[in-house]
């Protein structure tokens, strides 16, 4: 996986979701936006916090998943096919790009 991009949509939004919920605690906190008073208290931007870090964990789970399975073959659940198994080039495939004619 090369990029955050192609996680799946569902993660995605989680992720997204997660960002914001820390943003709203952290403007919340510093008193940058007014919240109502059920959420304008201390417990419940620590809930925000906790839930957008929450949030947040399945895309770095994917990813960690990912690099896993790309890196290395123990965790891989299907068997990567064997090199010996590989047709020998011929004579003819193996000039065809060849530069020094």
């Amino acid at each position: 996986m090369k990029a955050l991009g192609d996680l799946p949509k569902p993660v995605l939004i989680c992720e997204a979701l997660g960002m914001v919920l820390l943003v709203v605690a952290y403007l919340s906190i510093h008193d940058y936006i007014h919240l109502p008073d059920l959420l304008a208290t201390p417990f419940a931007a620590v809930i925000m916090i906790f839930a957008g870090v929450a949030l947040m964990i399945p895309a770095a789970v994917a990813l960690i998943w990912s690099l896993t399975h790309s890196k290395t073959p123990l965790f891989s659940l299907t068997p990567k096919p064997d090199a010996s198994a590989a047709k020998p080039e011929t004579k003819s495939e193996e000039h065809k790009n060849d530069a020094n004619h």
